[in-house]
This record gives C-alpha cells, structure tokens and sequence, in this order.
C-alpha cells in the first residue's frame, strides 16, 4: 500500500494567495478554484470585476485537470485537433486550457483551475499558485 501527500487547509491558502498575486500583478480579474485528488472543492475566490460564471468554470477546470492527471488544456487540444467524440466524456466537466494538476512524487493531490482572462494566463495564475507549495 502506497501513502500520499494530502492538501490541507493552509496548503490550499498558499495557493490561493499565490494565484491571487500571479493576477493582481497583470491587472486580470480571475475565480481561482482549488479541488482535492477527488475533484472536491475545497476552495474558491472570485476577484471583484469577475464575471460571475467564471465561478463555474474556473471549478470545472479544477476537476478536469484532477481527474485526468494533466492540464486541462491537453484535452481541449484533443477536441480542437478533430476528436469531437470526447465531448461525450461525462466526467470532466471543463475541457479548457486554464487547470493545472498539483502532483507529488507522481501522484496527483489536487489541481488549480481559474476562468477570467485569456485561457494561457489562467494557466499561468494556476501555475504560480501550484508553484507557492514548493513541492518540485
């Protein structure tokens, strides 16, 4: 039987204190979601001026990338590159780039997700935040 790191309440703060600077410091109103390896929420912030649906994809985003081990963006790609069929893939519930996994020693513990600006910043908030766990 293997053991694994677990996000815990601080580890989830750090995270989202780091995403919040990553877009306060390019002017870019974001909802920043963190998930469990499950896909749970266990936390969110929508910055003032966000559109209020960016609070359900910034989630979704989450999920997608916890589920499947990987960016999000991997399978927008798939979907872009003519594999339309996988929209049909029930369980992730956001194919678009902007979540990123939280791994450690090659386990997945969570992921990032955040929706608000341009599908590459949103990544690139979500990597700053991951980055703050100083797990890699």
């Amino acid at each position: 039987m293997k053991t694994k790191a677990v996000l815990q309440a601080a580890d989830v703060n750090t995270v989202i204190q780091a995403a919040l600077q990553e877009a306060q410091s390019n002017n870019w109103a974001v909802t920043i979601a963190v998930v469990d390896d499950g896909g749970n929420l266990l936390g969110l912030t929508r910055m003032d001026g966000c559109p209020p649906v960016s609070a359900h994809i910034a989630p979704g985003k989450a999920v997608t990338s916890a589920m499947g081990w990987r960016e999000s963006g991997a399978y927008e790609k798939v979907v872009n590159d003519g594999r339309f069929s996988f929209l049909s893939v029930g369980v992730l519930p956001a194919v678009l780039e902007g979540g990123a996994p939280i791994m450690v020693d090659g386990q997945c513990i969570g992921a990032v997700g955040v929706s608000g600006v341009k599908s590459n910043e949103d990544l690139q908030i979500a990597k700053a935040g991951i980055a703050a766990l100083k797990i890699g």
